[in-house]
């Protein structure tokens, strides 16, 4: 697909600030920021940048292909988009506007359980493309009815997640009432009148709710209820009794989210898993954690040639793709990044930020005379002797 690249926001930071500018302060907050006193969401993205890589400009070059297989299929880069909560918060259908970029530049979207489109939708606007993330339920028959939908929606993969067996401590969503149960302040209704824009946008697009879990949610709650509701549904700790039904159950690729350990990916190969994402919820979680790049090089050196090992978290342009990629990691995913150029950008934003990340990856692997995704690690400096 051609690269369409507003010319007033040429990067991700750009992208940012105008994201930061149009919606209000509280949406902002909830996207940006990480938990207790944010040291691993910074640290996430400053490891990456540590990583150097080696240029090669005398050796012969026929050109640089970015097409990457993953499960079977050629995906178009080697990164995709990953699974927000409450997206239609930070901007009104961001979810439908990710999934229709990444479907039409062919890279993968990841729907959340707790995003603000359902799976059915997604699967329409993505021709059946798009990933799906759950969150583990309570209750094994709203598991398996969720489960069940995601197959019958095309679902190519299953993507469940192991990093949130608690609520992340988050001061700034705390303070914005964005903490469970929710609350609407006379300070976010204050700052929703300072973003008209999105204030109407929002009105017509109807307030963001949890449109996958809608058949499962008691109608007429408040949002105290609510609140009080989702605690009860779900139950973040995952364990090995768990993952077992789930691997019975659903009959195509299934991906275990939020590792960050040798165990824990040595567990993932021993129940079958075919895939795994190195992340650390974008440093929502763990303050006291590693970043998520520090375990991925011995995580992708042990564990490659049995599984498929990606990574998420920290990732904001197409260098730290780059980086990641020569780190071991097979296939990279990005969250907040996306969530910047929708919220920027509106229904361009996901296009744009498509071909940010392509063009820049491109011209790396252009200047390191890298012809291909997986030879990336050759050009690694290794700075550990």
């Amino acid at each position: 697909m051609k690269l369409e690249i507003d010319d007033r926001y040429p990067n991700i930071d750009d992208l940012r600030e105008r994201a930061r500018q149009r919606i209000p302060r509280f949406a902002f907050e909830y996207l940006d920021g990480g938990c207790n006193e944010d040291v691993n969401l910074h640290r996430n993205t400053a490891d990456i940048r540590d990583v150097e890589l080696i240029p090669q400009y005398l050796t012969k070059h026929t050109g640089s292909e970015m097409k990457t297989e993953l499960f079977g299929h050629t995906y178009d880069a080697p990164f995709g988009i990953s699974p927000i909560g409450l997206q239609g918060l930070m901007w009104p259908r961001a979810p439908e506007i990710l999934a229709k970029a990444a479907y039409d530049h062919n890279v993968p979207f990841i729907l959340s359980t707790v995003s603000t489109s359902s799976i059915e939708t997604i699967s329409e606007v993505s021709n059946g493309q798009a990933w799906f993330q759950l969150y583990h339920p309570t209750e094994d028959h709203v598991r398996d009815d969720v489960i069940k939908r995601a197959e019958a929606a095309g679902c190519p993969a299953l993507v469940i997640l192991c990093d949130v067996p608690t609520f992340g401590y988050r001061p700034r969503d705390i303070r914005n009432g964005l903490a469970m149960p929710p609350k609407m302040t006379l300070r976010n209704i204050l700052q929703i009148m300072g973003k008209p824009n999105w204030a109407l946008r929002t009105l017509f697009a109807g307030q963001p709710t949890f449109e996958t879990l809608k058949p499962y949610t008691p109608k007429g709650l408040n949002l105290k209820q609510l609140g009080l509701f989702m605690d009860k549904t779900f139950s973040g700790r995952l364990n090995e009794e768990k993952i077992k039904p789930i691997r019975d159950m659903w009959p195509r690729k299934l991906v275990l989210k939020g590792v960050a350990s040798e165990e824990d990916a040595q567990r993932a190969v021993d129940l079958g898993l075919d895939g795994i994402i190195v992340s650390n919820h974008g440093g929502r979680q763990l303050d006291a954690g590693q970043s998520a790049i520090k375990p991925l090089t011995d995580i992708a050196a042990k564990f490659k040639d049995k599984i498929k090992v990606m990574m998420d978290s920290g990732i904001r342009s197409g260098p730290d793709i780059a980086r990641t990629l020569a780190s071991g990691a097979d296939f990279t995913f990005l969250g907040r990044t996306f969530m910047y150029g929708a919220a920027a950008l509106g229904s361009k934003g996901g296009h744009h930020t498509i071909s940010i990340l392509k063009r820049q990856l491109q011209q790396v692997m252009e200047q390191i005379c890298c012809e291909r995704i997986e030879d990336f690690q050759s050009h690694l400096v290794d700075n550990k002797s």
